[in-house]
């Protein structure tokens, strides 16, 4: 499904050399294209997020610039486990560039794990991707942090598409070692989150690896899935939390006003 604004044109003897107020504030911004349904439920997160930040800027109701393209996350998923990631880059080449088309000039992924085929993506659109892993490696430096957690999918996890990306900026970053937790951290974004469950004993769960973690000399945890920020929040953790979901979303509205 695509949400598309679209600006109504005015008749002719109705425009004036002078833009007015609304036209003005359009000109201020640039049009951002979301690609969401990984899930629905963190993408009305981004959603809301660069919604309230663009109200906040202005000081009133004024709405961002901003595009949706939802994919089917059921099948997503199912070439997740086939292995077909690149029938996954290729979902996400097409939604790019209709994104494109309606007039986005840049667009992110809202989800970590698609950004394992973020470079053949990006090679194949010649417009930009707003990378999930430098927005968040640039919120762990102005923290001053040196030794991370990152908790995600098992995609994510075992592969360094995410994690080596933020290393590059000169950050450790520990990811679970025993396969039994990376498998139950897996299942609990899969089966529950992205169905928008909560389950206490799954949250108890999480917070004792993050715990076990912070022990061993993490300083900080990046909710390196958009789903976990459902489950665990800042007030939950003793070291700083990285909410991926809201850093991304950040650095979308940093580009839609032009910052």
């Amino acid at each position: 499904m695509i949400v598309v604004l679209t600006a109504c044109n005015q008749p002719e003897k109705d425009k004036k050399t002078e833009p007015n107020g609304s036209e003005k504030i359009d000109s201020e911004m640039n049009v951002l294209g979301l690609i969401g349904g990984t899930s629905w439920h963190s993408t009305i997160e981004y959603y809301s997020m660069i919604n309230q930040s663009v109200n906040d800027h202005y000081g009133n109701n004024t709405n961002p610039l901003l595009l949706v393209y939802t994919l089917n996350q059921a099948e997503v998923h199912r070439f997740q486990i086939e292995n077909k990631w690149d029938s996954i880059a290729h979902m996400l080449v097409e939604a790019g560039k209709t994104l494109n088309k309606a007039g986005a000039g840049a667009v992110l992924f809202c989800a970590n794990t698609p950004h394992k085929v973020y470079g053949s993506v990006q090679e194949q659109l010649d417009f930009p991707i707003i990378h999930i892993a430098d927005a968040t490696a640039k919120a762990i430096k102005e923290k001053d942090l040196k030794k991370v957690l990152f908790i995600g999918t098992k995609y994510s996890m075992e592969e360094p598409f995410i994690t080596k990306r933020i290393e590059d900026n000169g950050i450790e970053v520990l990811v679970p070692q025993e396969q039994e937790v990376i498998d139950e951290l897996h299942r609990i974004i899969i089966e529950e989150l992205t169905y928008g469950e909560v389950e206490a004993s799954s949250k108890a769960y999480v917070m004792d690896v993050i715990e076990n973690a912070r022990q061993q000399g993490a300083e900080g945890v990046i909710l390196g899935c958009t789903e976990f920020p459902l489950m665990i929040f800042q007030e939950d953790v003793e070291i700083p939390v990285f909410n991926t979901t809201e850093i991304h979303a950040k650095s979308g509205v940093d580009y839609i006003l032009k910052r």
